[in-house]
């Protein structure tokens, strides 16, 4: 087990985004593949892993324990925000492959610009979790890791700027990884999480526009919960009110209706009234369509730019 070192995250990033190759590839093939990812690991030094169990950042942290042992560190941001069957499997992650980990409290909560929920939210979000990272980088030498692949790059995630700007950097970006790729790799390691349903913030099932609460974080959570004791994998509960409006993938929309009276008591008995089913089916990141109107912005975000 091995050892990394830093370099600018947001140059990188800029460059693989406009397609550009990084010297990490070399002979190897242009997808990303366990022997880049080790690579990066093998060459930076000691590194905390943003890790919140979802399956990017498990197969980072996966690599980085593989790699540098002791020196990685895996922390996982615990706040209204993560949904409870998250923190719970990160944990049993942690001890099923001997990770060196432990959590910190965010407190992007407490902050008016996060819980307003505009356009930015991802940015308040990410700078609470930098300045929880940040000292215990700095106490261990180390640089702060996160489970971006390439895809994510071409969607709204003002959270990114957030991290690279405070140094962060994205192993899986930088070897060339994207989401498939994760999925792909994570199985021929054998590793559980590689099937994952992707498992964003509790957050961002609330439309742009309507306020955080640690109440409403806590009926979404509640929510998805009582639907995946129902068999239900991939999902997104959407919060509009007395309202939740159910996201399956299209194949599961006919078994949704078939148990439509247990669907409908799950959620009523978490507190909404009307219970309705998106006949568009699962889309990650959907509610992000309403940012093409321009009115998801405040004077916070205006003023940090």
């Amino acid at each position: 087990m091995s050892t990394i070192s830093g370099a600018p995250a947001a140059a990188g990033i800029e460059s693989l985004r406009e397609g550009e190759s990084d010297d990490l590839s070399g002979a190897e093939p242009a997808h990303g593949s366990i022997e880049r990812l080790r690579g990066f690991f093998s060459q930076s030094g000691p590194v905390i892993v943003a890790f919140s169990g979802g399956v990017d950042s498990s197969l980072v942290a996966w690599a980085a324990n593989e790699v540098l042992g002791a020196d990685a560190l895996c922390v996982t941001a615990v706040s209204p925000s993560l949904a409870t069957d998250e923190a719970a499997d990160c944990a049993a992650l942690a001890a099923e492959w001997g990770l060196a980990w432990r959590t910190v409290e965010t407190d992007e909560m407490s902050r008016a610009a996060y819980r307003v929920n505009d356009a930015d939210r991802c940015f308040w979000c990410k700078s609470a979790l930098m300045d929880q990272l940040e000292p215990l980088a700095s106490a261990r030498g180390a640089v702060v890791v996160l489970g971006v692949n390439l895809d994510d790059l071409g969607d709204h995630r003002p959270g990114q700027h957030a991290a690279s700007g405070r140094g962060a950097r994205f192993p899986l970006v930088e070897a060339g990884f994207t989401k498939a790729d994760v999925r792909r790799v994570s199985a021929d390691l054998g590793l559980r999480t590689w099937d994952k349903p992707a498992a964003a913030c509790l957050a961002s099932r609330v439309p742009y526009g309507t306020q955080v609460t640690v109440p409403l974080l806590a009926r979404l959570d509640r929510a998805e919960a009582a639907l995946r004791r129902l068999g239900f994998g991939q999902l997104r509960v959407r919060d509009y009110g007395d309202t939740a409006r159910i996201e399956l993938p299209l194949d599961d929309l006919a078994g949704a209706v078939e148990r439509r009276e247990a669907v409908v008591e799950a959620i009523r008995g978490v507190g909404y009234r009307y219970v309705t089913l998106d006949l568009e089916g699962f889309r990650s990141g959907n509610l992000n369509g309403a940012l093409a109107d321009g009115n998801c912005v405040n004077p916070a975000s205006e003023a940090r730019r």
